[in-house]
């Protein structure tokens, strides 16, 4: 009886030494630092999409890191609330939308990584081929300078209409309606919010419309537009940041996880050449 107590002493005791000296080195142990959450902006569609399987190659590969994603419904917002610290970066937009909105707005953002390309097409419930479309139709197009300017050039590119010289949407000379020079059909371009050019199609001729906001709306520019940007467009997106973020160590891994080769998998199996990986 005497050795079972003292048995039980001995462990008990050494229970509680064991406990003590785990709390006193712990007490004097760094403590673990909190896993950091990037909040990153995108538009609902494609963009939100890729941005999710990009997450999951970032976390897995970046421990202590972890990606919170913030879904906008139009374009400009998502650069407000970067500019305003409101995200820590955002995935959606090409250069030239990014230095009109620069320039507009007066924001200080930068931006690196080639991302996807999400080709304009020009889309119609009523016609199957662009010269189908007769004279004095009314075209939405986006209301944005830079998407605006895109459509403009695409239809140039494709004899619809010429545009006046020097139009340069990667410098920020963007065109509008006012620099055609020549419409031989005399067509009337309306101005819309990009995100609701889908609901324009039982109501208009035609609409040119970007591919995150088609793809929403169950198009695919590959099989179901009248004429579409090519894939060495150089409308590439990008990933943007405030410009005092640019050195950041998790810009250069948060681009490295885009640009894999799981995410590249992804963006071809999921969208069947309706949006495309530009890197």
């Amino acid at each position: 009886m005497k050795h079972a107590v003292a048995t039980w002493i001995r462990r008990w005791t050494g229970a509680v030494l064991t406990a003590a000296l785990a709390a006193a080195l712990a007490m004097h142990a760094p403590a673990r630092a909190q896993d950091k959450v990037l909040k990153v902006g995108v538009t609902s569609g494609p963009h939100a999409q890729i941005f999710e399987a990009v997450k999951r190659v970032f976390e897995r590969d970046n421990p202590g890191y972890k990606i919170r994603i913030i879904e906008f419904n139009d374009y400009i917002q998502p650069n407000a609330a970067l500019d305003a610290g409101e995200l820590d970066a955002n995935s959606y937009q090409h250069r030239p939308f990014l230095n009109a909105q620069i320039k507009a707005r007066g924001y200080k953002l930068y931006a690196e990584g080639k991302t996807m390309i999400g080709p304009m097409a020009v889309y119609s419930k009523k016609y199957r081929k662009l010269e189908d479309i007769p004279a004095g139709a009314k075209i939405g197009i986006p209301n944005d300078p830079a998407n605006e300017s895109r459509v403009l050039l695409l239809l140039q590119k494709h004899g619809a209409l010429k545009l006046r010289a020097g139009i340069d949407a990667l410098t920020g000379t963007n065109a509008t309606p006012i620099d055609i020079v020549e419409n031989p059909k005399k067509w009337k371009f309306v101005e819309i919010d990009a995100g609701q050019l889908p609901r324009t199609l039982d109501d208009l001729d035609a609409s040119a419309i970007n591919a995150d906001f088609a793809a929403k709306a169950g198009l695919n520019p590959a099989r179901d537009s009248l004429v579409v940007e090519n894939g060495d467009s150089p409308y590439a997106c990008l990933i943007a940041v405030r410009e005092k973020d640019k050195a950041q160590p998790w810009l250069p891994r948060l681009v490295q996880a885009y640009q894999s080769d799981e995410v590249k998998r992804f963006i071809e199996t999921e969208f069947k050449g309706g949006i495309l990986a530009a890197w």
